[in-house]
């Protein structure tokens, strides 16, 4: 496989290791990033992968909550541009959509599409289609997430239009919901507690991080336990429970549950365009193809 510039620039970007590292890397892989990176950080030439979070879709993220705070909806709309996220034509139909998404309560996306949506009874889809003919650029919904608790409360957060976050506690307050929903907003946690995370992604790891150690030439005894030394890191940074609190360093988000006699049943996190990949156009190209008149 032919290893070009732009697969050198995104390991480069994911490691932050050099250009002659990354491309070696990349041969021995034979184009495969993601082994590219394991072996990088098994031989200790990449600390992390810093995995790219540019969006490159734009849109926004709305978060509808109920009054009693008993449910709430978070919903991705995307548009070709960030002006047309900022017109009133847009921000109203998203407006009325979360609402009729949290009252209509729908299953999944064709559920979504078919709530009435205007006094009129006409449906998402048509007035989303009637939004596109009027605006001429594409409008998606492209995901929603709903969350329900009759015994406890949700909280929510919204970091701009293009980051939120929805957290179901059971127990506490709206209070301490708020702030665990800015916490996964700014920390980005993959599950909520250790048990929840994946066996595949903890096998890796461990993979990784027992091959540096043998590297180090310690006694095997030394080595057993910087491995579990570092699983024990690796884990409590990317689960919610395990983290620092961001308003309290000193005090884990477990212990700030705890402390509340509370518990978190479950989280989640959007951030516009996330996953999705868009072409980059070279603005400088454009404008001298249409001063070529190309």
């Amino acid at each position: 496989m032919a290893i070009t510039a732009a697969l050198v620039k995104e390991l480069r970007e994911r490691t932050g290791s050099g250009m002659m590292e990354c491309k070696k890397a990349l041969v021995a892989s034979n184009g495969d990033i993601d082994a590219a990176i394991e072996a990088m950080r098994k031989s200790g030439l990449a600390k992390a992968d810093k995995k790219s979070d540019r969006v490159a879709a734009e849109g926004v993220i709305a978060i509808e909550t109920s009054t009693d705070g008993k449910s709430a909806v978070m919903i991705e709309i995307n548009s070709e541009t960030d002006f047309v996220a900022k017109a009133e034509d847009f921000t109203n139909f998203v407006s009325n959509l979360s609402k009729a998404v949290l009252e209509g309560q729908p299953a999944d996306l064709e559920a979504l599409n078919a709530l009435a949506l205007n006094d009129a009874g006409e449906s998402v889809e048509v007035v989303r289609q009637s939004l596109v003919a009027k605006i001429g650029e594409n409008i998606q919904i492209r995901r929603f997430e709903l969350m329900t608790n009759d015994n406890g409360v949700i909280g929510s957060y919204r970091h701009g239009d293009r980051i939120g976050t929805l957290v179901n506690l059971t127990g506490g307050d709206m209070a301490l919901a708020k702030d665990i929903s800015m916490h996964v907003a700014a920390s980005r946690p993959q599950a909520v507690s250790a048990a929840d995370l994946p066996a595949e992604l903890l096998e890796k790891e461990r993979d990784i991080v027992a091959t540096q150690a043998k590297d180090s030439g310690k006694p095997e005894a030394i080595i057993e336990k910087m491995v579990e030394g570092r699983m024990k890191k690796f884990v409590n940074e990317i689960s919610l429970l395990g983290q620092n609190f961001i308003k309290d360093p000193d005090l884990t988000v477990e212990k700030l549950v705890k402390q509340a006699d509370a518990t978190v049943n479950a989280f989640k996190f959007f951030e516009v365009g996330e996953g999705i990949e868009k072409a980059e156009d070279n603005f400088a190209e454009e404008v001298m193809a249409q001063v070529q008149g190309n």
